[in-house]
């Protein structure tokens, strides 16, 4: 083989056609987040669809759990083994087109306690992947809760929702808002997270709400995940795909990017 051969070989994707399997924390997110990545599959050869939900984790403080996992051997917990590292290794095993992303609100009151959570996710899927499927699966998080991406597009919110819920995007990070779901509720008397979430995700563009490189870093941390997955495995059809959402120039949150 020529090195032009060569070199148009490994452009060629190796994948057909990706799927990412989402595991999430949330009762509205396992019924409409998938909606939320439709730019990428507009963009690429893949799909998203929920693999389940799980309750949210926090960091194992208990003497007699650690001592309790200690003295059975585990490493983990064996929740976190059934409905998280069984769960990824079940969609990841032996399909090479196939990736798994973890997303759990952070909450105000959690973020501190942020780099144990992800530590105790991240251990979840280590203990139980394969090298291989271990690079296929990353945790992320969003700030503080998924409601406070609606605040930087006024307009979706406003026509999903068919009132005059914003008279603009949120000045400033919307990641830093203490309790979106509560303003919102503030703002829409009767605001339901779950049945008006399902009217809302689907209208949200990320490349409007990431369109400032200087916030949003734990959304554009996901995003640019993803789409290094699709840019090095999957056929991609957008030539902007991998510069878009502000990826190569904005912040982006120094715990989930390094995945």
């Amino acid at each position: 083989m020529s090195p032009a051969d060569d070199k148009r070989a490994k452009q060629q994707p190796q994948c057909s056609f990706c799927t990412f399997g989402l595991i999430v924390t949330g009762a509205g997110e396992e019924e409409f987040l998938p909606g939320l990545f439709r730019s990428l599959t507009g963009g690429a050869g893949c799909s998203f669809r929920v693999l389940r939900r799980i309750g949210q984790r926090n960091p194992i403080t208990s003497i007699a759990k650690r001592l309790m996992m200690v003295g059975s051997g585990k490493v983990i917990p064996t929740e976190d083994e059934e409905q998280i590292g069984m769960e990824a290794r079940r969609f990841l095993r032996n399909q090479p087109c196939r990736f798994v992303i973890l997303i759990d609100d952070m909450e105000h009151p959690r973020r501190s306690w942020i780099a144990q959570v992800f530590a105790r996710y991240r251990a979840a899927l280590d203990t139980m992947l394969l090298h291989d499927e271990k690079q296929r699966a990353a945790v992320h998080f969003f700030a503080t809760m998924l409601e406070a991406y609606y605040f930087a597009h006024s307009a979706a919110v406003n026509t999903a929702l068919g009132a005059s819920v914003f008279a603009s995007d949120f000045a400033g990070d919307v990641e830093t808002i203490r309790h979106p779901k509560n303003e919102l509720k503030n703002k829409f008397a009767g605001f339901d997270a779950r049945s008006q979430g399902a009217l809302i995700v689907p209208m949200l563009d990320l490349d409007h709400i990431l369109s400032n490189p200087q916030t949003c870093a734990f959304l554009r941390s996901l995003f640019a995940w993803c789409v290094r997955q699709l840019t090095e495995r999957c056929p991609v059809y957008d030539s902007n795909l991998s510069t878009r959402y502000q990826i190569p120039g904005g912040v982006q949150a120094d715990l989930t990017n390094r995945q």
